[in-house]
């Protein structure tokens, strides 16, 4: 029996954030779309996260300004697909004089390097957010422009939306097995043709292509992270919180030179926290439950079992810093996702018109929209 043979501009095979994203981008743009994913329902990395868009950790320059592309996007999928995203803002709270110091030295600059934050005191901070814990509070920086998502059920909804929307076929839990332009074959033997494939596989490097993601550099990253039960009488945190190990984490703070004092700090008195990779953050979902993370373990040293003794770290360093009323965790899971030590980003082209897009790291949510935004400008 022949098997089947369908037409296509654009097929991508990975319905992740970083798919959805590059589907959305090429729907919108009026093409004829096709989105495959092995699994009937989204299971990866897009649904194990903070559902944080968060520009305030991207360096500024262009990746600050993909950020809030991304951003935008966000806030048009609220608008046109119903999705709950909360333009809530973020804040990181310091508990020592290095913290203080690099937060006030990086609102000072933020002018400049054209990101928009605020130093706050102490008493300002507590004032504008009741949520944070006072003993020992020595300053904050808020940012107005993080949003939050619930990721799973956003993850969900979108591929829905974009049949609703723009007509995209979806092929969910069919499995690609075999890509040779301009043929995208499946594991049910269907054959499609396509002008343009965007593989976007996450974490998956063996399936397709694996002579060049095993050569590109990646690595898998393992964070383990947990959520409480809704909060009690529709209590609120209201910003992402984040504290000094995130400011040692995220590569906007690198241009503080006084970074390097709190980093030493770090190393020297918390080496648990620095083995494990841990930096610590909440977010508050629409069903009231509190995201909190996460840890970062590579390669090897990632195992099928989690670690107690990191969720035990993650909810000592959060205790101090977060009036939360009920800290009961309802849930704990981890999640694997691609991440290069140097890129935010990992394209390739092993066939013309085929374009391998993975490895956003932990900046998925917050860049993808804004990255297949630029790809597609720049090659149209």
């Amino acid at each position: 029996m022949t098997a089947p043979s369908y037409r296509t501009e654009v097929a991508v095979v990975g319905a992740g954030i970083v798919g959805l994203a590059f589907a959305w981008e090429a729907a919108r743009r009026g093409h004829s779309v096709v989105l495959f994913d092995r699994t009937a329902r989204p299971e990866g990395a897009s649904v194990r996260n903070f559902g944080m868009i968060w520009p305030i950790g991207q360096p500024p320059g262009e990746d600050y300004q993909r950020a809030l592309r991304s951003r935008q996007r966000w806030l048009e999928l609220r608008d046109q697909a119903g999705l709950w995203v909360a333009e809530c803002g973020s804040l990181h709270v310091a508990h020592h004089d290095d913290e203080n110091e690099v937060l006030r030295e990086f609102a000072t600059a933020a002018g400049k390097l054209g990101v928009v934050c605020e130093y706050l005191t102490a008493t300002e901070a507590a004032k504008r957010v009741p949520a944070v814990a006072t003993p020992g509070l020595q300053g904050a920086l808020y940012s107005p422009t993080e949003l939050a998502v619930n990721s799973p059920a956003a993850v969900t909804r979108l591929p829905q939306f974009l049949v609703e929307r723009y007509g995209v076929q979806l092929r969910l839990g069919v499995a690609v097995t075999d890509v040779s332009m301009p043929e995208v074959r499946t594991a049910t033997g269907e054959r499609w043709r396509a002008d343009r494939v965007f593989v976007c596989s996450g974490s998956d490097f063996a399936s397709l292509f694996p002579e060049v993601l095993s050569t590109a550099g990646i690595r898998r990253c393992k964070l383990q992270m947990m959520r409480t039960r809704p909060q009690p009488n529709n209590w609120r945190l209201g910003p992402h919180l984040a504290g000094g190990l995130t400011l040692a984490h995220y590569k906007s703070f690198r241009v503080c030179r006084s970074l390097g004092v709190l980093k030493a700090r770090i190393a020297a008195t918390m080496p648990d926290y620095v083995r494990y990779g841990i930096h610590v953050m909440a977010a508050q979902n629409d069903w009231g439950e509190v995201i909190i993370g996460d840890s970062h373990e590579y390669d090897d040293d990632i195992s099928p079992f989690d670690k107690p003794d990191i969720d035990e770290l993650i909810l000592a360093y959060l205790r101090p810093r977060l009036n939360l009323p009920d800290w009961h965790i309802a849930a704990r899971w981890h999640g694997i996702y691609a991440k290069h030590p140097t890129k935010s980003f990992v394209t390739a082209e092993p066939q013309p018109g085929c374009v391998i897009a993975v490895a956003p790291g932990s900046t998925g949510m917050t860049m993808s929209f804004g990255l297949a935004a630029d790809w597609w400008e720049s090659h149209t």
